[in-house]
């Protein structure tokens, strides 16, 4: 079992330097058992690797607030973006590996190391826990031209490369999921980055952008008011809203998509694999009590995540799957991403369709939790 994570690279950090002192904090505290316990004796901090207001911190805050229900634990949370998760992990790592200080993470902190940004192997040298997903959304204001999904497509392919649409950050998720879509649909866009989810969807609705992309989470409030016109969501099936507004998956738009959906973010703890098994496991049960907890259901319910628990070697897995099926789509489009990409020869990692026989790698050690 790796127990030193590395740190990451200068480059990475110097680019992202001033993105790191921007912090958004907020403290729940539950009195009562936590002081009685051997863990924890003083507050946890969970560091969220997206800005305030997105999906990321918006799990991340109502997982922290109902373990603390639950636990009788005091957890901070603070906001630490830029570098895809790169700062918000160095900071992380650099704690003291004694359970005070987790990550709050998206998409298993695959893209950190597939952009050579880190190191250290997301699925190995830390414990993912993943508590939910969502599904990619594309949406236009409701000002713009373009009614459907399929307008879009006939407009990308008569002038290729000039339709824009956000996304939460070069190499991102609804970057990465935007880029399956597109490569689905046979067009070319321009991918213009933006700091998290609600940057990306406030660019779309202020027309700086002629697409939003980003998650349904993110854009459903204003679909719901009218301000932006959904064209395409990845999940499964269409969507009815109460008020019988469909909202079209682009399975039943590119019938292809439909073997790869559901599409978009996961959101899940990152925890330093080297704590001590006792910590690991009181975090891994608080998690688990927290991630099927009433008040996060609701939640969840209410913005179209959908519930994914997996903590255990089945996470390790997933992460793994993931950060092969990135390596694989952003070495196909290296233009399209702009950033130094590692080859998944370099990483370690095999092809997509080699996942199977590979998994478990050799090295691979089971996290020591029930």
């Amino acid at each position: 079992m790796t127990t030193d994570r590395k740190h990451l690279t200068r480059r990475a950090l110097l680019a992202q330097g001033a993105t790191a002192t921007g912090v958004a904090a907020m403290t729940i505290t539950m009195p009562g058992a936590a002081f009685a316990q051997s863990f924890p004796r003083r507050p946890i901090t969970l560091v969220v690797m997206y800005a305030a207001g997105g999906g990321t911190d918006a799990i991340m805050r109502k997982l922290a607030d109902e373990m603390a229900k639950a636990q009788g634990w005091t957890i901070n949370v603070v906001n630490k973006p830029g570098a895809v998760g790169g700062v918000a992990t160095q900071y992380v790592s650099a704690a003291r590996p004694d359970g005070y200080t987790l990550l709050g993470a998206a998409n298993y902190n695959r893209f950190v190391r597939v952009l050579g940004h880190a190191d250290f192997i997301p699925w190995q040298d830390w414990l993912p826990m993943k508590a939910a997903d969502a599904p990619a959304s594309w949406s236009v204001r409701a000002e713009s031209p373009f009614q459907t999904m399929q307008d879009v497509i006939e407009e990308a392919k008569a002038n290729p490369g000039k339709l824009t649409i956000s996304t939460s950050g070069t190499g991102g998720v609804w970057h990465e999921v935007s880029l399956i879509i597109a490569n689905m649909a046979g067009i070319e866009m321009k991918y213009v980055p933006y700091k998290g989810g609600k940057p990306a969807t406030l660019a779309g609705l202020q027309g700086e952008t002629d697409v939003a992309g980003g998650g349904l989470h993110e854009h459903i409030d204003l679909i719901r008011s009218g301000e932006l016109r959904n064209l395409c969501h990845a999940s499964t099936n269409d969507i009815t809203l109460d008020d019988g507004t469909v909202l079209p998956s682009i399975g039943g738009i590119i019938p292809e998509a439909q073997k790869i959906l559901p599409v978009g973010a996961t959101y899940n703890f990152m925890v330093p694999r080297n704590l001590p098994a006792d910590v690991l496991q009181q975090i891994a049960d608080a998690f688990r009590a927290a991630a099927t907890s009433e008040g996060f259901t609701e939640m969840m319910a209410q913005k179209f995540f959908q519930p994914g628990l997996l903590i255990g070697e089945e996470a390790d897995r997933q992460g793994a799957l993931m950060e092969t099926i990135t390596a694989d789509i952003f070495n196909n489009n290296k233009e399209a991403i702009g950033a130094e990409i590692k080859s998944a020869e370099e990483l370690g990692l095999p092809a997509p369709e080699d996942f199977e026989t590979w998994w478990p790698p050799q090295g691979y050690t089971p996290p020591p939790i029930s």
